[in-house]
């Protein structure tokens, strides 16, 4: 059988076997996965992207519906 893959937990930086027994994984158990959650939630992470203003947004919805429509 292959050795399974060791991953760095992304919290605390433990190894940790990639294997599915591993019910956390990538973390190493519970705490550092509701660690995780916790800066997620607090918007401690967030995804990049392109801010866009609030008008061009409006108007992008605005003609994608009045487009459906015809």
């Amino acid at each position: 059988m292959k050795n399974p893959l060791i991953v760095n937990c992304p919290n605390c930086a433990e190894p940790v076997q990639w294997i599915e027994e591993n019910s956390y994984r990538p973390f190493c158990g519970e705490r550092c996965k509701q660690i995780d959650l916790g800066a997620w939630a607090s918007e401690e992470y967030a995804i990049p992207s392109e801010k866009q203003d609030e008008w061009e947004l409006s108007d992008a919805v605005s003609e994608a519906a009045s487009s459906k429509l015809q």
